[in-house]
């Protein structure tokens, strides 16, 4: 699939500098982002990419419209919330990319919002991209409908996602998982807790609470009052917690009123160095499972949002794993506790097993490196070829 790709596009002129709109919500999409403008950018180095993204994608030349941090909510019910201001967005959006006519549009990830805008696109004329596959595969399977009708191709980063969307008759291409080329398949521990400053001895616990303010509210209490429990039992650990810059005051109240403030680290950014450093991770499900895996780390993946949103996204759940490793696997590889299952006490049992489970633990980093080769590609260069193909079909 890749080389007839590459055949295609060597065959056709190149568009010199084509306009590219990107639209990318939250963290973890700015990152996907990023990588992407990579490829775009060596592809094409007059492009001009504009929309909604966040500091990598800016770091790379993205002229940003809004910020990306405008489209991240957290469950249906924080969606109903800041509906009329992201639908006011979305109006307003649409009517500029209409006007300017882009090349081609991008949408990152964030289906909720960009199926509907692609689809809109799509029928004045203008190509659309989608990357990252909508979890079709896990729940909404009904979404398929809309990605057929929004996209005139789908960048995938999982494997198995292309011959399923080719069922549908959805173009699509696998271009790996950008994260597996940026994470290395070996790691220095030592050098990092080093950068980080942190004990070369000790225990380390890596606690990531979530890059969306809903996710920070529901569960950094629960995750540090599980601190202060494995405090009584290992009162040598440390705790590293990585963080957006903007909600570093509220974690530090949070672990003020849990009385853990002493025994926390909480630092500015620098989640990937901190799963590097760490030895088990206490984390929130979303992308940061997945990186936590190419790190090789065994973690213990925790979910909690609004009771309404969660008894929908239930109902509509495919398989029953929620945390990519899981999903990834096919089978609990390590441990989900969800909603009010997610306790202090249970957090905290299910993080310091891992330190009584050697063997487990390397059983785990196999499992996690054969899903790191998997998911290896030269994502950049793979992803500009298919976005070059889309251009000029």
């Amino acid at each position: 699939m890749v080389r007839s790709i590459e055949s295609k596009v060597k065959d056709k002129p190149q568009t010199a500098s084509p306009t590219i709109a990107l639209v990318a919500g939250e963290a973890s999409g700015d990152l996907l982002a990023g990588l992407l403008l990579d490829g775009i950018n060596q592809q094409w180095p007059q492009v001009q990419a504009m929309g909604i993204g966040g500091t990598q994608m800016n770091a790379r030349g993205f002229k940003a419209w809004w910020p990306s941090e405008k489209l991240a909510v957290f469950g249906y019910v924080d969606a109903l919330l800041h509906y009329r201001e992201i639908a006011g967005i979305r109006k307003q959006l649409k009517t500029r990319l209409i006007d300017q006519s882009p090349d081609v549009f991008i949408g990152v990830d964030a289906p909720d919002f960009n199926l509907d805008l692609e689809a809109d696109l799509r029928t004045r004329g203008i190509k659309t991209v989608h990357f990252v596959c909508p979890s079709i595969w896990a729940w909404r399977a009904k979404r398929v409908e809309k990605l057929k009708k929004s996209c005139d191709h789908v960048l995938c980063i999982y494997p198995f996602e292309p011959a399923l969307l080719a069922q549908h008759g959805i173009a699509a291409t696998f271009v790996g998982h950008p994260l597996a080329s940026v994470i290395p398949l070996q790691t220095d521990k030592i050098k990092a807790r080093q950068k980080l400053g942190l004990p070369i001895d000790n225990r380390i616990v890596a606690v990531l609470p979530g890059s969306r303010l809903a996710e920070i509210k529901h569960l950094a209490p629960r995750y540090f009052k599980a601190v202060a429990i494995m405090d009584v039992a290992y009162g040598a650990m440390k705790y590293i917690v990585p963080t957006l810059p903007q909600f570093i005051p509220l974690l530090q109240q949070i672990a003020k009123d849990c009385g853990v403030e002493h025994l926390v680290q909480i630092i500015s950014g620098q989640s990937h160095l901190a799963l590097e450093a760490c030895d088990v991770t206490l984390i929130t499900s979303g992308t940061a499972t997945l990186e936590a895996a190419l790190y090789k780390r065994p973690m213990v993946i925790a979910y909690a949002l609004n009771g309404l949103s969660y008894q929908i996204m239930k109902r509509k759940k495919l398989q029953p794993w929620v945390g990519l490793p899981n999903i990834l696997s096919q089978k609990f590889v390590v441990p989900e506790l969800l909603q009010d299952a997610a306790t202090p006490e249970a957090l905290a049992s299910a993080t310091l097993a891992w330190f009584d489970a050697p063997e487990k633990v390397a059983d785990l980093e196999r499992q996690f490196t054969a899903l790191h080769h998997q998911l290896s590609r030269n994502t950049s260069e793979l992803a500009a070829h298919a976005i070059a193909q889309v251009i000029q079909a």
